[in-house]
């Protein structure tokens, strides 16, 4: 009989394996010798040993599942318990009993790991949710809010999967807000349509009041109507492009060619005014030249009369003109106007009594401080000296300025 630390062949050729529950018959060996029958079966052993050492291995460094690990060990241990083999299997079961135990670990780990990312899953799609509902109840910018909504859905799909439960009670509120966004933005954009057609009618009376008016001679009024439109036009709100650029065409036609027809007016009438215009400008220089040689405001006003009668009788100017002319004669008047005002100051006996007065007060207040200048150089007290020649040097200078305005008024 061969015998082997795990294992012996007997005299027949029956190979046995030790085991902790005693010997059992793993085969017959009949075509050698027993050495090779107990090195056969050890093979079948060693292979079991690295069908372990590779599961360990796998459940080691890989991310293999928790179920899958399991059923690998149950398959072994069935292949180990049912081994015709010679060899530790005994040692094989602790190893497979081991790797049961982190398996099952493994396998709370990843339940554990499950939660957690169905956890972020619903608190990301949570977000989007919130903000695609928010999207569809508050935003009134329709292209930018649907193409956040575009944004949102592919999130949406591009974010991990909660649960089923989780996973479709959000969807149903996702859909719902996209759902009322679109129906809100169809809502608008129906009422916009509505608006925009209320416009174009407004629109369509102010250019009919427009070219009833292109034909019109009462000038001034109907510029003025003209202006009234405009100002209607634009506050009226813009209508569909096309209906806008057709309306504004018909406007700006009935616009033009009554602004036309009067400048065509203006024109012919200012070509006749055009003498007026010399005329006055002869009246503007010899109105210069005259009035600003008088010295006497009274003698000016009266000249300045005789030349605003010729003023008038010359007549209207042409607009070209108009303001240039009309603005210089008015610097004349304005001369002559300033000229009698300063005159009327220079000779005003209120004033000219306040001025005498102040030039009393500094006169007596400059001979009390002599005095007191005298006093304090006596009594030797230098610091009362300072004071007294500050105040004397201001009132001094004050009573200068004084007397300037007093000999103004002379």
């Amino acid at each position: 009989m061969t015998t082997d630390p795990w294992g012996r062949v007997d005299d027949d050729g029956t190979v046995y394996v030790r085991t902790s529950e005693g010997e059992r018959v793993v085969g017959s060996w009949q075509a050698g010798a027993p050495e090779e029958a107990l090195a056969f079966f050890r093979r079948k052993y060693d292979a079991l040993v690295t069908e372990v050492d590779l599961l360990e291995n796998r459940l080691r460094t890989t991310d293999l599942s928790a179920g899958q690990a399991l059923s690998s060990v149950e398959k072994l241990r069935t292949a180990v318990r049912d081994a015709n083999a010679v060899g530790d299997l005994d040692g094989l079961e602790r190893r497979l009993d081991a790797l049961t135990e982190r398996a099952e670990q493994r396998k709370v780990e990843q339940k554990h790991a499950q939660e957690a990312a169905r956890t972020e899953a619903r608190d990301i799609k949570e977000r989007i949710v919130a903000e695609a509902e928010r999207v569809a109840e508050e935003t009134t910018h329709w292209k930018t809010g649907g193409e956040r909504m575009r944004q949102l859905i592919d999130e949406w799909k591009a974010a991990p999967r909660a649960d089923r439960p989780t996973e479709q009670a959000l969807w149903k509120r996702m859909s719902a807000a996209r759902n009322a966004f679109s129906k809100r933005r169809k809502a608008y954009f129906a009422g916009l349509d509505q608006q925009r057609e209320q416009i174009r009618k407004d629109k369509e009376q102010i250019v009919a009041e427009a070219e009833a008016l292109a034909d019109s001679t009462e000038w001034g009024p109907t510029a003025g109507r003209y202006r009234d439109l405009m100002q209607q036009w634009k506050a009226t709100g813009r209508a569909d492009r096309t209906s806008e650029d057709k309306l504004w065409a018909r406007f700006k036609a009935a616009q033009d060619r009554f602004f036309q027809a009067r400048n065509a007016v203006f024109a012919e009438r200012d070509a006749e005014l055009q003498v007026n215009a010399e005329a006055k400008e002869k009246i503007l220089e010899e109105a210069r030249q005259e009035i600003s040689a008088i010295a006497d405001p009274r003698e000016a006003r009266a000249r300045l009369r005789a030349f605003q009668e010729a003023w008038e009788e010359a007549g209207p100017l042409p607009r070209d003109a108009r303001d240039r002319l009309e603005g210089a004669f008015r610097k004349i008047e304005e001369g002559v106007r300033k000229a009698e005002e300063k005159e009327w100051e220079r000779t005003n006996p209120e004033a000219r009594a306040r001025a005498e007065a102040t030039v009393a007060q500094l006169r007596d207040s400059i001979a009390e401080l002599e005095a007191k200048l005298e006093k304090a150089r006596v009594g030797g007290s230098d610091r009362k000296v300072r004071e007294v020649t500050d105040a004397l040097e201001a009132r001094r200078s004050w009573l200068t300025e004084a007397e300037k305005t007093l000999d103004e008024m002379s």
